[in-house]
């Protein structure tokens, strides 16, 4: 393999904190190190980055691909491809298939059709408990051993907390990473909005923002009581982000996520009752948009994903409240991030930091960086590039995105996953 060299390029370097003109050098898949602008060019294929943004790969924890089960949906194929067009250089995707990943077998099927089939890395978490029922924790040492990264009954909170505290204290000690959706499961049952004003208006069943404080309380508590390795998935309330402020004053392991939705819209885009703006947890009143942004801003949230969620089209075109939740975004994530940097919210080495390197620390994988001996799994893109999204362009499978016919900016021009290119906008 030849050395490639990626010159007249703004580097976004997330470690450092900055982003630079440079020359960045590929050797044998890895980064090999950037180079002084002095400094003579070596024997390699040259890639004229054109004086655009090169970034790390993105790493998108919560990405649900439908296969066992529903390939209708998703596969493992639509989902590389539409990775890739997104900058999206590793998924790590959910256990809620049909069957749900509760076992070796499945994770190790799972596995190989997404090394068969995706352009881009692919790891796999599994269930916390079988069926992501929430009565007997999987064989979580096995599983492991198969490959799992990490450990999730996605948006089904384990409501036997005597059953959660066992798994926890399971999972520490073989150093396992938990990863809980933090809502009170009675309150939040059936909530298809925020509760306020404007659901009443509208009519919506609806949840308390309180719903997520005490879900994050309650395993809080639980992660102080067994030591475990405690990541929650989507933190989208101002109410939550003092109890995860104490938290990890007092040094436990907790790390958090949100959602690109939570982040870029708030509950006055269901106001026409579009079933494609319906999500879980329900999208949030913009004072909580603005102070989950602040959060990533500050690094007290580590990590933006996409909570990937494909739906057909059938499952969608429901009344509000019967309709399916969630939405597509693996090629719409960093288009919809870049609209919190033309805001002034924060800058790229920032972004980054919540997109490629806070979450590839967290499951121990060793991208998200520019360092040298990391994987080239890069992104190159102008943030600048303004375009309307027509959703029957998008590549995944289903098109159920919120972003349909609303005017973005930032365009991925190519991607590179262990220096290859997967992608190039035509």
């Amino acid at each position: 393999m030849r050395d490639i060299l990626f010159t007249n390029a703004h580097l976004i370097d997330p470690e450092a904190g900055t982003v630079s003109e440079g020359r960045l050098l590929i050797r044998n898949g890895k980064i090999h190190g950037q180079l002084p602008p002095a400094e003579p060019a070596p024997d390699a294929d040259i890639v004229d980055c054109g004086g655009k943004m090169l970034a790390p790969g993105i790493v998108d924890i919560g990405v649900k691909v439908c296969e066992p089960g529903e390939r209708h949906k998703e596969s493992f194929k639509s989902a590389g491809l539409a990775a890739a067009s997104g900058g999206v250089t590793t998924i790590v995707t959910r256990p809620d298939t049909t069957p749900d990943i509760d076992n070796p077998e499945t994770l190790e099927f799972v596995s190989r059709r997404a090394a068969q089939a995706s352009p881009v890395n692919v790891r796999t978490m599994a269930a916390l408990t079988k069926g992501r029922e929430g009565r007997e924790m999987t064989e979580i040492g096995f599983l492991l051993d198969a490959g799992a990264v990490a450990f999730t009954d996605c948006d089904r909170v384990v409501e036997n907390t005597k059953v959660f505290s066992r798994a926890l204290t399971y999972a520490r000690s073989l150093g396992a990473l938990v990863i809980a959706h933090p809502q009170e499961p009675v309150l939040s049952r059936g909530a298809a909005a925020t509760s306020g004003k404007f659901a009443s208006l509208r009519g919506l069943g609806a949840v308390s923002p309180m719903a997520e404080r005490i879900g994050l309380d309650r395993d809080i508590g639980l992660v102080e009581m067994t030591g475990a390795r405690y990541h929650a998935d989507q933190i989208t309330t101002a109410r939550a982000l003092p109890a995860l402020e104490r938290a990890k004053s007092n040094g436990l392991d907790i790390t958090a996520g949100t959602s690109i939705h939570h982040l870029t819209l708030n509950e006055l885009d269901v106001a026409d009752y579009r079933t494609f703006f319906k999500v879980k947890p329900p999208l949030r009143a913009e004072e909580d948009r603005i102070a989950t942004a602040e959060a990533v801003r500050t690094g007290l949230i580590d990590i933006i994903s996409s909570m990937h969620t494909p739906q057909d089209e059938e499952s969608k075109r429901l009344p509000f409240e019967e309709a399916a939740s969630g939405a597509v975004a693996l090629e719409t994530l960093l288009p919809a991030a870049l609209r919190l940097y033309h805001a002034d919210m924060m800058d790229l080495p920032t972004l980054f930091r919540a997109l490629s390197l806070n979450p590839a620390k967290r499951l121990s994988l060793p991208g998200g960086r520019l360092a040298t001996g990391a994987p080239a799994d890069l992104v190159l893109f102008d943030p600048h590039t303004p375009f309307v999204l027509d959703r029957f362009q998008l590549r995944s499978k289903s098109k159920n995105t919120p972003f349909d016919g609303q005017r973005l900016q930032g365009r991925v021009i190519a991607t590179y996953v262990s220096g290859q290119e997967v992608y190039r906008k035509s």
